[in-house]
């Protein structure tokens, strides 16, 4: 099953003057109508959404076919697009945070959340996300998706496009971010991003947690012993380089050249002296 589905509609790049930008201030709650957020599993039309995000519960027999064409995190299963590389974030103590694609267009990132039974925790999110990104400085539009609200931000360091989907007792959320341009609707990294996104599954699992807890990011087997044994030649790297820069220092005071030694100087004179040879 491709990831890469149907073309998208033309862009107007007049959508994206400065102007646009500055005009939407605040949120509108009446924007929120739930006939914007389509029951995840609906379809939709040319210009909308494949079947996905799933549930893992939904499509766990179906995922058996495909399983050597996706990359199981744990939270969630992924197709990979053609040529995309995986960057793995790491906590200080080597444990897994983040997933990234890498792709030549830009990078995409796809994360789920705990969240309750009611729908609507992207809502909230998206508002709370936009307000930040304003406050840093960031350049905010609120667009409409297929799966509804989508936030665009324009920062000092990349445009970013935040695309949010709630399920049962889960958030879903990509963030796609890219050079100058490249999270514009229509562009092909947000075509990319919205074909990932179709095939998403979650995984939630039974166990209680906080509303916006992330949910744990476990990798492959494969990927995690390769991550292990670069960690520890890194490791082993720099501590080799540790102990070289400490030698270099320790040898850094010039040694004093040891002057040959004379004759022996006694009580009465020296060696030479005494011997009456002076």
């Amino acid at each position: 099953m491709g990831i890469f589905g149907k073309k998208k509609r033309s862009v107007d790049e007049d959508r994206y003057a400065d102007d646009d930008y500055d005009s939407v201030d605040e949120y509108d709650e009446d924007d929120y109508d739930t006939d914007e957020h389509p029951v995840v599993g609906a379809n939709y039309d040319d210009a909308g959404a494949g079947s996905g995000p799933y549930d893992f519960k939904d499509v766990a027999d179906l995922l058996e076919r495909v399983t050597d064409q996706r990359l199981d995190l744990g939270s969630v299963i992924l197709p990979v697009p053609q040529g995309g590389q995986l960057q793995v974030e790491m906590t200080p103590d080597g444990t897994p945070q983040a997933v990234h694609l890498a792709t030549e267009h830009g990078r995409l990132t796809v994360a789920a959340y705990a969240a309750p039974k009611s729908a609507g925790q992207w809502r909230t999110v998206a508002a709370d996300l936009a307000d930040s990104l304003r406050n840093d400085g960031a350049r905010v539009a609120v667009e409409t998706g297929p799966w509804g609200r989508e936030l665009l931000a324009v920062t000092e360091g990349a445009d970013l496009r935040f695309i949010g989907v709630d399920g049962p007792r889960w958030m879903v959320r990509l963030v796609a971010a890219g050079p100058s341009g490249a999270s514009n609707d229509g562009s092909p990294l947000v075509t990319a991003a919205r074909a990932i996104l179709r095939e998403t599954v979650v995984r939630r699992g039974d166990d209680p947690l906080p509303v916006r807890e992330p949910l744990p990011v476990v990798l492959p087997q494969e990927l995690a012993e390769q991550l292990a044994a670069a960690h520890q030649a890194q490791a082993q790297a720099q501590a080799q380089q540790a102990a070289a820069q400490a030698a270099a220092q320790t040898g850094a005071q010039p040694a004093v050249p040891r002057m040959p030694e004379g004759p022996r100087r006694g009580a009465d004179g020296s060696a030479m002296q005494q011997l009456g040879l002076n």
